[in-house]
């Protein structure tokens, strides 16, 4: 069944209250990493960590298979003792030799004040962008994995009363249908109008903001892939260089555990049977091959590869420890 394309403004306060609450402990390490695929390199950009109940990501699933899979759900994605998922916020940002893009990018500033905490991110996602060599300026493309509230908060920033593209030289490549489908949502819902107001609309009124219809090829070993399902006009972003393949997977898998039960609901698919059906087309596709999956929401080591154990059992494997 499809349920409105939309997020309540108290799910969108609390959810980021808890956020803040939680990145302000996570470790230095979590915050940079980066990965080469032949000519490409990937750099994740984190913005906080955060401890999620996972009945609110699995809401009919039994939770007892993640306990009995925490040999390799733990520490990074799951935690046995709370039963909570653990989400990673984060923008990866994507060089080859002409092209700085920026896919995704957490919650940023837009949110107000009752929902930030002391600690929150606010200036560390700037500073990790430098950090891992990038600037603002140097940025030539962003594209959100979709529109809700947690991938496009760093598409713009503060500047006085106004909200301005954070990356200014860059052009925003934005999917035709999300573009719709949130803009009719915001309509009538307070949550994503807030968001919406804040994180795309001004993009758009800069002029720096394109719509594309479904798969682009970018160049460079770069392609964006429609992934639709968990939104209306959700997309990936797919890299093949000198031989080395991976993809930049957005929300069509939230949490590692969907790579052994990828037919599981999950709480905040705009569509559960396009997601379900999306999801599992995409274990299916990234099982036992070499291409390294880069998910929205998975922290720690981060990227990994979906591989068959013995009986047939999927699991995803890290590349580092």
């Amino acid at each position: 069944m499809r349920r409105p394309f939309a997020i309540s403004r108290r799910h969108l306060l609390a959810s980021a209250a808890a956020s803040f609450a939680f990145g302000h402990g996570a470790r230095a390490a979590e915050y940079s990493r980066s990965w080469t695929f032949g000519n490409v390199t990937v750099s994740k950009i984190v913005e906080m960590s955060a401890p999620l109940p996972a009945r609110r990501h699995f809401p009919d699933a039994p939770l007892d298979v993640l306990d009995e899979n925490a040999s390799w759900l733990a520490p990074h994605f799951y935690d046995p003792a709370t039963k909570n998922d653990i989400s990673t916020y984060q923008a990866y940002v994507v060089r080859t030799q002409r092209i700085v893009l920026v896919m995704d990018g957490g919650y940023g500033d837009f949110l107000p004040s009752e929902a930030e905490r002391p600690g929150q991110h606010r200036e560390s996602f700037v500073d990790n962008l430098r950090r891992a060599g990038v600037a603002p300026e140097q940025v030539t493309h962003v594209i959100n994995s979709h529109f809700h509230a947690d991938h496009i908060g760093w598409n713009t920033r503060r500047d006085g009363e106004n909200r301005v593209p954070m990356y200014p030289k860059a052009r925003y490549l934005f999917d035709r249908k999300e573009y719709d489908a949130t803009a009719t949502a915001a309509a009538t819902n307070a949550g994503t109008a807030t968001a919406f107001n804040a994180c795309v609309k001004p993009v758009m009124e800069a002029g720096v903001g394109d719509l594309i219809d479904g798969d682009l090829d970018l160049g460079d070993g770069l392609r964006i892939v429609a992934t639709p399902g968990h939104t209306p006009g959700h997309h990936s972003l797919a890299i093949a260089s000198k031989g080395r393949r991976a993809i930049l997977s957005g929300d069509v898998i939230h949490n590692p555990i969907e790579v052994l039960h990828p037919e599981w609901t999950m709480g905040f698919d705009a569509d559960k049977d396009a997601a379900r059906a999306q999801r599992i087309k995409f274990v299916d596709a990234h099982t036992d091959v070499d291409v390294t999956i880069l998910a929205a929401h998975f922290g720690g080591p981060t990227a990994g590869k979906i591989v068959s154990e013995k009986g047939g059992k999927r699991v995803f494997r890290t590349l580092v420890p």
